[in-house]
């Protein structure tokens, strides 16, 4: 089978076309002829060897992918033919890939391959962010960097259809045209406007309730700027690639919290309180109430131009590779 490799940390181009064989399901797995991989910004810290805990080179990158089974360990109750979406410790980018039973979503019929690979990751991860760590409720605030990226998409909607005021922050026009077009509030390009102006603005001063940060750096320190008194943060990622850190003496007097999420530590540690979502959001997503935002579409052996297209903050919504 085809396959995409990490050669060994670096750019982009140290992703490679390789032929590996076609990997057989152990205990608890399956087979899954993978119709669309996606492609998450951690792929590429991945390959750079700056993600904390990341594989070793050389290695099949990719952490979810949507087909149909093709082949069950003897322990495995589920038949070659059923669609479904994985979520994968890596392996997504080839023409087949294993994965464990327990980390796999029926996809519904009314629900596309393209469409499903851009669902587990970013919709767990949009989810467990706003309500299971970030306590969001009806009528608060809530600010959303990069707003038109994978998770920001879901979140916009997420925080939207649960009563939220919602500020997002995008690199365009045509990106926070989209995060409009999904119900963002206050779309603030991030280019041309400080966005701890516009949340004190539109706040009366006050700030927002809740914000979801995944760039850090500098980043991370002027959306403390921007929270409320007893305002919460979850910062769930480090695309600047510069790490940042909260003074306790500030949090203290400004009552202010931070928690971490990270979705593959969370799935491991307690995979209930990830996946008592997924029935919600597979209704919601079936019934048209949410929407996967697919973006563009490479064909696998684009794999390096895809990723390039990410890092040139070209990309809005979900990049899929296609087998």
């Amino acid at each position: 089978m085809k396959a995409i490799e990490v050669t060994e940390y670096g750019d982009s181009d140290e992703l490679a076309v390789v032929d590996r064989d076609v990997p057989e399901p152990d205990a608890g797995e399956v087979r899954i002829e993978i119709e669309a991989a996606g492609i998450n910004f951690a792929d590429v810290m991945q390959r750079r060897g700056v993600y904390p805990g990341g594989p070793e080179a050389p290695y099949v990158p990719g952490m979810e992918a949507a087909g149909t089974i093709d082949a069950t360990a003897e322990d495995v109750d589920l038949d070659e033919g059923d669609r479904v979406v994985a979520m994968l410790d890596r392996g997504g980018y080839a023409e087949y890939t294993t994965a464990n039973a327990q980390m796999l979503f029926p996809i519904p019929d009314e629900m596309s391959f393209e469409e499903a690979a851009g669902f587990p990751v970013q919709f767990l991860t949009a989810h467990s962010c706003l309500f299971e760590w970030g306590e969001l409720e009806d009528g608060e605030s809530v600010l959303i960097q990069a707003a038109a990226g994978g998770v920001g998409t879901a979140a916009v909607q997420l925080a939207s259809n649960a009563g939220a005021e919602v500020f997002g922050t995008a690199s365009s026009e045509e990106k926070l045209d989209l995060a409009t077009d999904l119900s963002c509030d206050h779309p603030i390009n991030y280019t041309e406007t400080d966005f701890r102006e516009t949340v004190e603005v539109e706040t009366d001063g006050e700030g927002v309730d809740l914000v979801l940060e995944s760039v850090g750096g500098d980043v991370f320190e002027r959306s403390l700027d921007a929270m409320a008194h007893f305002g919460r943060m979850v910062t769930f990622g480090v695309a600047s690639g510069e790490p940042a850190s909260a003074e306790n003496r500030r949090l203290l007097f400004e009552n202010k919290s931070v928690r971490g999420f990270h979705l593959g530590q969370a799935a491991m540690h307690d995979p209930s309180r990830i996946m008592q979502a997924v029935p919600e959001l597979t209704e919601e997503l079936t019934s048209g109430d949410l929407e996967v935002i697919v973006g563009e579409s490479f064909p696998l052996a684009d794999a390096a131009e895809a990723h390039q297209y990410i890092e040139d903050r070209k990309s809005s919504g979900k990049v899929l590779l296609k087998p």
